[in-house]
């Protein structure tokens, strides 16, 4: 009986530091017990004023203060989006809160922090999707905070008032605005959760890892963070492009204004988020001139971006997320189109002299884009003398009931990550070796958060990347080891492409 007492009162203890208070520069705030009682989580922090009204497009403002502890137990709204699925939340222009895992039992612990930066094609996602739960990684260590930021034609939208109005001359990347208050919160509270603002790890994954890259090379997220993770994609995106300027995105706001018969900027204001919604997508993260001064390849190139440590990858199907295979001919006139006097050469490399080989050829063209992508980043910043480690997610997942969430019948697509470095199957059938190889990431990616460097104990050795005398990428797989050197020929195709631009 008296053992039975005694677990009892230690669950009750656990449940109430779970919910003791933290106090913020705006107030405090008391959070609810994870899966486990000794597991903390805050949601729904607002980390910066709504966005409505007269301050829809603005730069984001500073939260209102509150009296009392605030409670901070339910998530917030997602951005405004097209959201649909089971799990969807309603939207809303008021969406600008975070939420925060976290396992210290004092503030004195001073743990590494993890950033999650969500995906979605700046058009959609959330912070609060069930996929981005914090707590596995925050049992292991880190204090993770996950957040929304404005998408669409609410995040990425630039117009000549906004400009003139701005006392930075610029406009548009009002997400990227977001995500620096999100980071800037951190420095100012995230010691009373028991991490360290000096040991902030961002990570991030497809229009995530864009952005972060973006970060890289804006001087108003220097000190924000010392570490990056990036999955699948980079300031490039997920194939090689150019990202678009201010003028050129004014002028497709004043033809969206147009679209929606409002002559002015308050006219633009005064419409209805819904309406907005439906009249476009956005500009998307453009040079604006200060929040990201000039091109970031230009910025990589040089050697002039934030130094950080990084760790970058991509998947071994990424193609078959995005890509549509409509047969050789079509892959052919594509690739002529894109490559012009280059794409005899690339259909050396990714023939099409039948359907059945150009469908092929398209889905691994795709991919081995997307890992030339990552391969730069990681190559770039060991130019800068900083530590870089290059991963390859390989491992097919098993396929959620009803056949859907990816898994098999599209391998180790985009996204197909994931789960394993969040430790979060959802409805999937996972086995041992998915637990196995989740257990791997989660543990590699926290140890990177912590010293820069993903090795530790009970891991397989993963040496840092060297495009000289390492060029290997390490395999997540069925099997963790160092892959086989990549296939120089496709490299050097994309990288002369690169070089072109």
């Amino acid at each position: 009986m008296r053992t039975v007492l005694i677990g009892l009162c230690a669950t009750i203890a656990g449940f109430a530091a779970a919910n003791d208070p933290v106090r913020l520069d705006t107030g405090m705030v008391s959070g609810i017990a994870g899966a486990t009682p000794e597991m903390r989580i805050y949601k729904g922090i607002p980390f910066a004023a709504p966005p409505v009204g007269d301050l829809r497009w603005r730069s984001p403002q500073p939260a209102a203060k509150w009296e009392g502890v605030r409670k901070a137990e339910q998530f917030s709204p997602v951005c405004m989006q097209n959201a649909g699925g089971p799990n969807a939340q309603t939207p809303s222009e008021d969406c600008l809160y975070l939420n925060v895992w976290t396992g210290a039992k004092s503030a004195s612990e001073k743990r590494p922090v993890m950033v999650f930066v969500y995906g979605g094609g700046f058009t959609g996602g959330s912070g609060s999707l069930p996929g981005y739960d914090g707590e596995a990684l925050a049992k292991k260590g880190a204090v993770v905070v996950t957040f929304n930021y404005r998408l669409g034609a609410f995040g990425f939208f630039a117009h000549p008032e906004l400009t003139k109005e701005s006392d930075r001359r610029a406009s548009g990347n009002q997400g990227l605005m977001d995500q620096i208050a999100a980071l800037q919160w951190v420095q100012r509270n995230i010691a009373g959760f028991g991490g360290d603002p000096k040991k902030v790890t961002v990570f991030g994954e497809s229009a995530g890892s864009i952005a972060i890259a973006d970060l890289m090379t804006s001087p108003q997220a220097k000190g924000l963070f010392q570490r990056a993770i990036g999955e699948s994609g980079s300031w490039l995106g997920i194939s090689i492009a150019r990202i678009g300027h201010l003028a050129d995105a004014e002028q497709a706001g004043l033809k969206f204004a147009d679209g929606l018969g409002a002559k002015s900027l308050a006219e633009l204001r005064a419409k209805p988020a819904d309406a907005i919604m439906k009249a476009g997508r956005g500009s998307g993260v453009i040079v604006d001139g200060w929040l990201l001064p000039e091109e970031p390849s230009t910025v990589f190139n040089q050697g002039k971006q934030i130094e950080a440590a990084v760790l970058v990858g991509s998947n071994k199907d990424e193609g078959t997320f995005f890509v549509q295979p409509a047969g050789a001919a079509r892959f052919m006139e594509q690739s002529r189109r894109r490559f012009g006097d280059r794409a005899d050469d690339f259909l050396k490399l990714y023939p099409a002299t039948s359907d059945e080989e150009g469908n092929a050829s398209q889905l691994r063209a795709s991919a081995d884009e997307v890992a030339w992508v990552m391969r730069n980043w990681a190559h770039l910043q060991t130019k800068t003398g900083k530590r870089a480690y290059l991963y390859y997610f390989t491992h097919e997942p098993p396929v959620a009931p009803g056949g859907k969430g990816g898994g098999r019948g599209r391998g180790a697509t985009h996204t197909a990550e994931l789960p394993y470095v969040f430790g979060v199957p959802g409805n999937r059938p996972w086995t041992d070796v998915d637990h196995q190889l989740s257990d791997a990431m989660t543990s590699y990616w926290v140890n990177f958060a912590a010293t820069g460097d993903p090795n530790g104990k009970g891991l397989p050795k993963w040496p840092a990347f060297d495009p000289a005398k390492n060029p290997a990428p390490m395999v997540l797989g069925d099997k963790i080891e160092l892959g086989p050197a990549p296939n120089q020929a496709q490299l050097s195709f994309f990288q002369s492409i690169y070089d072109k631009q």
